[in-house]
């Protein structure tokens, strides 16, 4: 068996970020953890961003504490207190879909409210539950969150809770004082109730910053305590003694034994409104201020006669408000600077947050005159109060996989750019553009502007489906560069829908934007092929043969772990338009196929076939489309490629460009792809070649020729195992001519079913000596000799695929001999099985000669065929690599990918089960499982019983979220424009 050493994959495209596979972990694109937020200390001593560190306040009696009234006290609010269990389900600003867990706590009994972190009730559509200290579970949904600072409110119905009296801790944000011993109380590390002691030590530093493209808190204060919570205390409240709320839990220290808190003088104010039914007052005139202290406010310009002044009014205050940011085109834009320090406001000295925001507030959409000192001189402005929520988005787009909605103020401070344009939240399918995986703006479409999301659906719905348009975006990360690609409008895959935040319903209202315009007809078009040096002999015209070859895979499946791939295919048949290409390339028949012929000519294509174990797909296109481009069909060679024989590699490299070099095989033999923990293709049963020259390694497809011209072998990568960093391996392998003739003569044929019979197991080489150990007789070893005077081998079996009738016969470590009285010392002495019903083996068991009959099981070679999409899970029926490497098929329903954020997430449906019972009713089939929950209620519970991979039962709980999540039911159809027709079913409710 050949050893293999992975090479560095070839791709260049990084992950999609819709699905989980069961082997690819999924990243979302920009996001922090929602159940803690942690800061290292990398700035804790830098007294410009977390102000001064030496604080003149009142100190609280320092006696020492009573024991018996903290448990007197936990015991009265401890009711009050509540776990949440929550997703955010789709990718939203500065948010990408996740699934976590936090606290809360009830501050108003009679209406239902909960107030927790805005980082938990989601800037996103969101979906959780409360789970109250007697664990009764109550639904939950946000009916505010801060535009700015970090909480926000859920609704839930009070007369839900039935077996304990629902109770409030009451807001008192003017208890805060340094020194005072709190308890925070909440769900800590996953605990269902944890209570962790500390004592505040700070009132006024600044905000923690959490990194950049997250969201972030500013223009407020933070407490700082000392304490150390863990994942899950998001939201919890921080009391006293007495059983108050002082501030509320928010982030905290990886480093240091340190925790932050908001103050609750602005929640107090919101919850009034909110408690009112009215709209909460937010105003702002995008720009951040910090807290600098005396020393910092000197260095900066301000006046001793202001400074003299300012102690004397406020004599426990030690510093002051300094502009920070100003945002381009907000409105303090060209009136305030950085390094400004705020004096007043309509003549009313300003030094600390709160008043500064009461000021805001108190003027939406009015004008406001402020006052500053700016190096020493003293400067006044009347700026206009703009309206928090109106730079606050609450809508965003869903288009051909991706999600895109408005620039928010939180991301247009961090950089400082305007708050404006239209932003990639959701990088993925159609918008997952070229360049760092985040941050991206567009600026036009089709070269028409889009400046903003109205504009943005207009230009996109006068677009034709699958039509090629150029993308102009920026990063916000950077501004300076401006780039562009070329991208297939997608609208036969995925909705194109605008989401809306609904805060009465709490959930987000879906408007359908339109059916997509037809494709345009294409045109056809004649190009020509460039040229290649005359040195490089008869070769230099099988360039001809090769066309670039673009994949997008609109759901994971099959295990597959990337959405795009882009290499080369070879020209097999022009006249009817072959081609031929890895299957790590093109790995399943749903996506969207596109060939690029001499670096122009850009056409769609269709899978034909996928060989269900060797590493190739047959793929079609229309050759009229290209009128007389100059390809050329493959000229393909009867002579097979041995060791020690000279080719020429003719190939693209991991840039694209043409290679043309002669190199020489220097090895020919069955190869074992090592595979993944999870099931994923995986080539067997072939002969692989390697060739004798590291430039090979860079290209990851193409053709072998010999000196004549002709075409030996193929070039393909090789999708193999996950290295130890997460990464995929990829192998750089040859593959004979005469693999790909059965197949290829059959299509030359015009047969319609292509499908092959094959023998269910996978076979490694043994030599001789190993053979003999195993009780190989020496007239095999004979008979062994003269069927291969090169290689001396056998074949054995090392997997069998569950369920199939070679399973039934065949037993791992059997040593096949013949296969209808052939002696099988070559793999490709296999290839009798695609035409035969039954095959005679002689087989070696356990050192005992046996003659058994094996039916072979028809292939179709179209892959996965069917996927049914419920709960945020892709559903399908095996795929061939998890029957090769399960010993048992629990079903023929299997969890190949789930969407983070989704009910299958949240609930621990896993890539690699099974499902066997729905609400105790067996399921073994697709059609089972829809029969089975589409009587199911909406947001109600389902018990789902699964199998893992490893053959453990687990029974699940999951609830249902069809608003988001509906039943969806997909099959392949040929008469279908995107080759597979989409189904959502009905409920019968």
């Amino acid at each position: 068996m050949a050893n293999l050493t992975p090479e560095r994959p070839d791709h260049i495209l990084p992950k999609d970020h819709n699905f989980e596979g069961g082997d690819s972990p999924a990243s979302t694109p920009i996001s922090h953890a929602a159940k803690r937020r942690k800061v290292d200390n990398t700035n804790l001593g830098n007294p410009m961003i977390n102000g001064t560190t030496d604080l003149p306040a009142t100190i609280v009696d320092a006696s020492p504490t009573n024991p018996s009234k903290w448990q007197d006290t936990i015991e009265s609010i401890v009711k009050a207190i509540v776990s949440i269990r929550f997703s955010q389900v789709a990718a939203f600003d500065t948010e990408g879909p996740d699934t976590s867990e936090a606290s809360g706590f009830i501050v108003d009994a009679k209406n239902g409210i909960i107030l927790t972190n805005r980082h938990v009730a989601c800037a996103g559509p969101f979906v959780g539950e409360a789970i109250c200290h007697d664990h009764e579970e109550v639904d939950v949904y946000p009916i505010y969150r801060d535009p700015i600072h970090d909480f926000g409110f859920l609704k839930f119905d009070p007369s839900k809770i039935k077996y304990m009296p629902v109770t409030q801790v009451e807001l008192r944000p003017e208890l805060a004082k340094v020194g005072l011993d709190i308890r925070v109380v909440g769900n800590d590390a996953g605990e269902k109730l944890s209570i962790l002691a500390g004592s505040i030590s700070r009132l006024d530093r600044n905000t923690p910053d959490y990194g950049d493209l997250t969201y972030n808190d500013f223009n407020t204060f933070y407490l700082q305590a000392a304490s150390s919570t863990s994942g899950g205390s998001s939201g919890s409240p921080v009391i006293d003694i007495d059983g108050n709320a002082v501030a509320l839990q928010a982030g905290g220290h990886t480093k240091a034994a340190t925790d932050f808190f908001l103050p609750l003088d602005r929640i107090k104010r919101a919850l009034q409104f909110v408690q009112k039914g009215l709209p909460v007052p937010r105003g702002d005139i995008q720009t951040q201020l910090v807290y600098r202290p005396y020393d910092e406010a000197r260095r900066l310009g301000l006046r001793p006669e202001t400074e003299e002044h300012l102690r004397s009014i406020f004599k426990e205050e030690i510093g002051l408000l300094v502009v920070e940011a100003v945002l381009p085109g907000g409105p303090a834009y060209g009136k305030l600077e950085e390094g400004d320090i705020l004096l007043t406001m309509d003549d009313e000295y300003i030094t600390t947050f709160v008043p500064f925001e009461a000021k805001l507030d108190s003027h939406v959409n009015k004008d406001i005159r402020i006052g500053i000192e700016r190096g020493g001189k003293r400067l006044d402005y009347t700026i206009k109060v703009g309206d928090l929520h109106a730079i606050t988005p609450d809508r965003y787009v869903e288009i051909g996989g991706s999600k895109l909605n408005e620039v928010s103020y939180q991301l247009a401070r961090v950089y400082c750019v305007p708050c404006s344009g239209v932003y990639v939240c959701e990088p993925s399918g159609m918008f997952r553009l070229d360049g760092p995986d985040n941050g991206w703006i567009i600026k036009s479409v089709d070269d028409k502007p889009t400046p903003n999301l109205d504009t943005f659906i207009q230009v996109m719905k006068g677009i034709p489906d699958r039509a090629r348009v150029p993308v102009v975006y920026y990063s916000i990360t950077d501004v300076h560069t401006i780039m562009m690609s070329v991208v297939q409008v997608e609208r036969h895959w995925s909705s194109f829908r605008l989401a809306v935040r609904n805060d009465q319903t709490g959930l987000w209202d879906f408007t359908d934007l339109g059916e997509p315009l037809p494709p345009r007809p294409f045109v056809p078009s004649t190009k020509k092929y460039v040229e290649l040096d005359a040195s490089m002999g008869p070769s230099k015209d099988l360039i001809r043969c090769l066309v670039k070859v673009n994949f997008y895979m609109p759901c994971r499946m099959d295990g597959f772990p990337r959405s795009r791939k882009q290499g080369t295919g070879v020209i097999l048949d022009a006249k009817r338009g072959l081609v031929i290409v890895g299957r790590n390339l093109v790995p399943t028949s749903m996506g969207d196929l596109i060939l690029t012929f001499a670096e122009s000519i850009v056409i769609p294509a269709k899978v034909l076939f996928l060989h269900p174990t060797q590493n190739y797909a047959i793929t079609q296109y229309d050759p009229t489309l290209i009128g007389d481009t100059n390809v050329l069909s493959a000229p393909l060679s009867d002579e097979p490629l041995l060791q020690g024989r000279k080719v020429t590699l003719v190939a693209h490299n991991r840039n694209q460009r043409p290679v043309c070099l002669s190199t020489a095989v220097t090895d020919v033999t069955c190869v074992t792809i090592p595979h993944s923990g999870t099931p994923r293709f995986r080539a067997i049963n072939m002969d692989a070649i390697t060739l004798d020259t590291p430039l090979a390694l860079q290209c990851s497809s193409g053709l072998l020729a010999d000196p004549n011209g002709y075409v030996q072998g193929f070039w393909f990568s090789f999708l193999g195992d996950r290295n130890g960093n997460g990464n995929d391996n990829e192998y750089h392998l040859g593959l004979d001519v005469a693999a790909i003739k059965p197949v290829l003569e059959r299509f030359q044929k015009q047969e319609e079913n292509c499908s092959l019979r094959m023998l269910n197991a996978e076979l490694v080489p043994v030599q001789m000596a190993q053979a003999t150990a195993m009780g190989l007789s020496n007239e095999w070893i004979k008979k062994v000799e003269e069927a291969n005077t090169s290689k001396h081998q056998l074949f054995m079996v090392i997997r069998t695929e569950a369920g199939t009738e070679s399973a039934k016969v065949l037993e791992e470590l059997d040593l096949i001999l013949t296969i209808n009285g052939n002696v099988v010392t070559r793999i490709q002495e296999t290839d009798v099985q695609y035409e035969s019903d039954e095959l005679e083996m002689t087989i070696l068991r356990q050192k005992k000669e046996m003659t058994v009959k094996v039916k072979t099981t028809l292939e179709s070679g179209e892959g996965t065929n069917r996927v049914v999409f419920w709960a945020g899970a892709a559903l399908h029926e095996p795929h061939k690599a998890v029957l090769q490497q399960s010993k048992t098929l629990p079903s023929r329903i299997y969890i190949s990918a789930r969407a983070k954020g989704s009910p299958a997430y949240m609930y621990g449906l896993v890539p690699t089960m099974w499902i066997t019972h729905i609400n105790s009713v067996k399921v073994e089939t697709l059609d089972d499982l829809i029969d089975a929950v589409k009587h199911t209620l909406d947001n109600t519970y389902v018990r789902v019983r699964c199998v893992t991979f490893d053959n453990v039962p687990v029974m699940l709980s999951v609830k249902m979220v069809y608003h988001y999540f509906p039943l969806v039911d997909m099959v392949k159809d040929r008469h279908s424009e995107c080759g597979w027709s989409k189904r959502e079913i009905q409920l019968n409710q």
